[in-house]
């Protein structure tokens, strides 16, 4: 009988000292090549007393609330930029004359008015109070110059009604401006003094409890009288700021005044000269400038003329009289103007950023070779012998027979007869009770009404467009359908399938099978930019605004941008009424290159949205128009679809199709079936025989061989096939998206205003 022997597990116990003192030389043998415990890298932290901790804390709470206060005094005041204020209505019935008359209080301050266009705005400017504001304003119709102007705007004044506060178009406005994302923002109630005094309390309560579902914990104010704008004015000067991150990492500029220049070479090219207070981060000449809504260009020079509307302006006492003293303004006279401009930076060739958007592609680097006509023979000699199988079958099997006998198991054909049945009649009925029941379906969903005649009937039969109504009608069919069959198609009788699914491949596991990102990528792909790590490349940049100092024009400064190779249509969109807004870029921000984005369907938009279609993209400071696997232009107002963020920069995501082909069990034998109706000839059964198939009862199984010649196709499967179940084959590619990038996206036809201070749109806007 063989001892039993430790292993080199065995527990072993620590030896008693006995007293005796352990030298080096012992505690070195007793570590036996033990590594000694790792250093902490970090400081350690020196543990405070009470007090200290206490005065910690108020030094951080006070250097908090200096923070706080020196962004209030530089907003709107002398050494700042003014407090930009968009005044937004969100009723039809609210008078926005009247709300910019009575912000005008020219016993505060001095006012200068300034038309843009088809939008009043003004400058108010107040020394008493050490603010200045530059009042503008946009109906909530008008979309992009809403959200155009509620990228640059400080604050944003929302004019409520004392009954509904906002009707529909205002609610609609509210959801793409908190879609983009809100400035600091107060609202404000314009005719709640006119009330009688019992119906102001009913009204107060009302308009409380429908504010609270859209801004919470927020209350309004009111604007009826001078003494009311006042407080407002008070209120929006002692707000907090709210940061927008796209805002703070960049420089941007709201043009106040824009001239241009033709070049002399073409007339419909030259330079641009936007003048305007810089706000976000310093402007340098050698960044590139994108303008909203028609794209990225160069700037060649930065001048800093004085101050059009200065705080404080400087006085001048004449010599006759020198008790007198006369105010000047630098808009007053042209000579002003050129006597304070000075250039600040020249654009450097050397340190200029590039505007090159695209890669060059070289069509010799991505050139592929196609297999020949050898090596495609050699491959089909190759899949017939793998499918040869050696089987047992009882003596006087065919070869038809062995056939249909299963790989584990020996049961003969005869066996399931009594499971074989021709269903051709079941099939029939199962067909006219489905289109019955289909036809029911639409019985249900649409009815018919009686009503009586109006007289504007053939009016509004003259503005309904047929060809757009029939249109819509289809794409809510395909919709139906997509959601009743996901992703089934039907297999053509007049084209082959492998020729109509040529671009489909078929995968063992969606989830595991292995598919190279860099495999037949379309000639587009060649032209984008791949960032190596895109969210390291962003982080590094965000680092460098934070920690380096730019040479430029600093925040509040009014400066004239000298933009090179500006098309005129720019200056064209900005004197018919559309803002101009300029932002600064960042390295690397005008490269193409693929976004991958998350978006969540709006509740408001139920429209089918069809794949490929062209929409209109607000992404950040952009605006731009592309196809994001969809295509078709719609007419009238801008309609929010979806709203979301930006999850990845990546080319090599890929975005998989997949399309469904389905046919139906015609003969079943326990565990083998003949299915038809999914291919049409025998040539397609056998270029598709390697792909899995499944039905929607859960079975799996392949293609055995086909029968005949009308796409009859003999199958196994995993388990006994039910008579009502259908056989998928599901077949995968790979989609990009076009390159259909289009960063010029001017205004709309400008809307046109009423007597009645309401806003209609023109026919054929966007």
């Amino acid at each position: 009988m063989a001892a039993h022997r430790p292993g080199p597990l065995k527990q072993q116990n620590k030896a008693h000292k006995g007293g005796r003192h352990r030298g080096r030389g012992s505690a070195q043998r007793d570590g036996k090549g033990r590594l000694a415990l790792k250093t902490l890298s970090k400081k350690v932290r020196k543990e405070l007393s009470r007090v200290d901790q206490r005065h910690r804390a108020s030094q951080l709470r006070k250097q908090k609330k200096e923070a706080v206060l020196a962004e209030k005094r530089q907003l709107g005041g002398k050494d700042g930029p003014p407090h930009q204020v968009l005044v937004v209505p969100l009723h039809s019935r609210i008078s926005l004359p009247e709300a910019m008359q009575l912000l005008q209080d020219r016993d505060t301050g001095t006012v200068h008015l300034n038309e843009l266009g088809n939008t009043q705005s003004f400058m108010l400017l107040c020394p008493r109070l050490k603010h200045r504001w530059f009042f503008t304003s946009a109906r909530p119709g008008d979309l992009h110059t809403v959200l155009d102007m509620a990228k640059v705007a400080d604050t944003i004044l929302f004019l409520l009604d004392p009954l509904e506060g906002w009707d529909s178009t205002g609610d609609y406005c509210l959801s793409c401006l908190f879609a983009q994302g809100l400035p600091t923002y107060t609202l404000a109630v314009q005719g709640i003094s006119g009330l009688p005094l019992k119906k102001q309390i009913d009204a107060r309560k009302k308009l409380s409890k429908a504010v609270e579902k859209r801004f919470l914990h927020d209350k309004f104010l009111l604007l009826d009288t001078q003494q009311e704008a006042g407080m407002l004015l008070r209120q929006l000067a002692n707000q907090k700021q709210q940061h927008l991150a796209f805002r703070d990492r960049r420089a941007y500029l709201f043009a106040h005044a824009v001239d241009f220049v033709p070049s002399e070479e073409n007339n419909l090219v030259g330079t641009l000269k936007i003048s305007g207070y810089v706000r976000g981060q310093t402007v340098n000449v050698n960044r590139l400038l994108h303008i909203v809504g028609h794209g990225d260009f160069q700037m060649k020079q930065i001048d800093a003329p004085g101050d059009p509307f200065p705080l404080n302006p400087r006085r001048i006492k004449p010599q006759k009289d020198p008790d007198m003293a006369m105010e000047i303004c630098a808009t007053d006279t042209v000579d002003d103007m050129e006597e304070g401009l000075k250039v600040l930076m020249r654009a450097d060739p050397d340190r200029q950023e590039s505007l090159q958007a695209e890669v060059i592609p070289d069509p010799m680097e991505g050139e592929q070779t196609w297999p020949t006509e050898e090596e495609l023979s050699e491959a089909k000699d190759f899949l017939k012998e793998s499918s040869k199988v050696v089987k047992k079958v009882p003596k006087g099997t065919s070869s038809y027979q062995a056939e249909w006998i299963l790989d584990g198991g020996s049961q003969s054909g005869g066996e399931g007869d009594e499971y074989e049945y021709d269903d051709m009649e079941h099939e029939d009925f199962m067909e006219e009770e489905s289109q019955d029941e289909s036809s029911e379906e639409e019985e249900e969903e649409y009815e018919t009404m009686t009503v009586g005649e109006s007289v504007h009937d053939g009016l509004y039969d003259e503005k309904v467009d047929e060809e757009a109504e029939a249109k819509m009608l289809e794409k809510y069919k395909q919709e139906r359908l997509e959601e009743m069959f996901p992703d089934e198609v039907d297999t053509p009788r007049d084209v082959a399938a492998r020729i109509r699914f040529q671009k489909y491949r078929g995968l063992k596991s969606f989830r595991t099978s292995p598919w190279d990102p860099k495999e037949n990528l379309p000639q587009d792909y060649a032209r984008i930019f791949q960032f190596q790590n895109f969210t390291n490349t962003r982080k590094s940049i965000f680092k460098e605004i934070e920690e380096k100092e730019v040479e430029g024009a600093e925040v509040g400064w009014y400066v004239t941008l000298h933009v090179s190779e500006v098309p005129v249509s720019v200056v064209e969109c900005f004197r018919q009424g559309a803002p101009l807004i300029a932002f600064s870029l960042l390295p690397h921000e005008q490269k193409m290159s693929v976004l991958n984005m998350v978006v969540r369907r709006d509740p408001g938009n139920t429209e089918p949205v069809k794949a490929k279609e062209e929409l209109i993209f607000h992404c950040g400071f952009r605006r731009f128009r592309a196809s994001p696997l969809f295509s078709q232009h719609t007419a009238g107002m801008h309609s929010l679809i979806a709203t979301g963020h930006l999850m990845s920069v990546d080319p090599d995501r890929m975005v998989i199709k997949r399309v469904v082909l389905s046919g139906h069990p015609f003969k079943i034998f326990t565990k083998m079936a003949v299915v038809r109706y999914m291919f049409f000839n025998r040539e397609d059964v056998l270029w598709f025989k390697p792909v899995e198939l499944r039905t929607k009862w859960g079975r799996r199984g392949h293609i055995k061989e086909p029968l005949g010649t009308h796409g009859h196709m003999k199958c196994s499967f995993d388990g006994k096939l039910k008579s009502q179940d259908t056989v998928l084959m599901n077949l995968y590619k790979r989609v990009f998206p076009k390159w259909t990038y289009d960063p010029y996206v001017p205004e709309p036809v400008p809307w046109v205003k009423s007597e009645s201070s309401s806003v209609v749109p023109q026919e054929g806007m966007e």
